[in-house]
């Protein structure tokens, strides 16, 4: 995968790019599409609110480029990507979002997102980025190139990891994660080494620190819980 440079202009006497865009936030949606009608060589054709209402669109309009936040109602952009894909596995999608953990970013490519970029990113750089994934190519910025590569070479945490991890980071001791759980101590104990050895770290504020930022938690929900 190489990260796109800044080639790739607009050729208008081709057909345009047909594209679909899908995210909660009707400004967001809104000023993507401005941004797409004003070239030559792009047309929105659909805008969805929701996973769900995105897949369907899809089906409809099968769009050449398949715009899509992460975080949506109803199914989320991960979910989206694999219906889309399912249906057809030369659909071209491009994730635009806010979140650029390690877990997001390698959940998105896995399900077969063929570009990954920030909200925040310049102009320019998403217009590349959508004529370059309806070219085929798979398109990753540099900074989250080498987050997802980190990713692929950790060894994945189980299901149960995970739970010890968030009840860790919720302030419980490992008799307390024993007793949610229903699992002895000694069990407790033998997940943490796991977990520290999968997630090279010593110490549970390490291990709690890159948890959170691989995205295994979520810092909001656990605070939430606790009021």
């Amino acid at each position: 995968m190489m990260p796109p440079t800044a080639t790739g202009g607009p050729h208008p006497a081709q057909s345009p790019i047909r594209i679909l865009i899908a995210d909660d936030h009707v400004t967001v949606r809104e000023g993507l599409a401005a941004i797409i009608e004003r070239q030559s060589d792009m047309e929105v054709v659909a805008e969805a609110s929701n996973g769900i209402d995105a897949f369907e669109l899809w089906q409809q309009k099968r769009p050449d480029v398949a715009l899509l936040d992460l975080r949506m109602p109803g199914l989320d952009g991960v979910g989206a990507i694999k219906e889309i894909r399912a249906a057809d596995a030369s659909a071209r999608i491009l994730v635009v979002t806010t979140y650029d953990t390690d877990n997001d970013i390698s959940r998105a490519v896995k399900a077969g997102a063929r570009g990954y970029l920030l909200k925040d990113a310049p102009r320019d750089e998403l217009l590349t980025y959508i004529r370059r994934v309806h070219a085929g190519e798979i398109c990753l910025p540099s900074a989250l190139l080498a987050k997802f590569a980190a990713t692929l070479a950790d060894e994945a945490l189980t299901r149960r990891e995970v739970e010890v991890v968030a009840l860790l980071a919720s302030g419980k001791s490992n008799r307390d994660i024993g007793l949610v759980l229903e699992i002895t101590e000694t069990t407790v104990k033998s997940h943490m080494r796991s977990i520290f050895a999968k997630l090279d770290v010593l110490s549970r504020t390490e291990a709690i620190a890159t948890a959170g930022r691989r995205g295994l938690i979520d810092f909001d929900v656990l605070e939430r819980k606790k009021s």
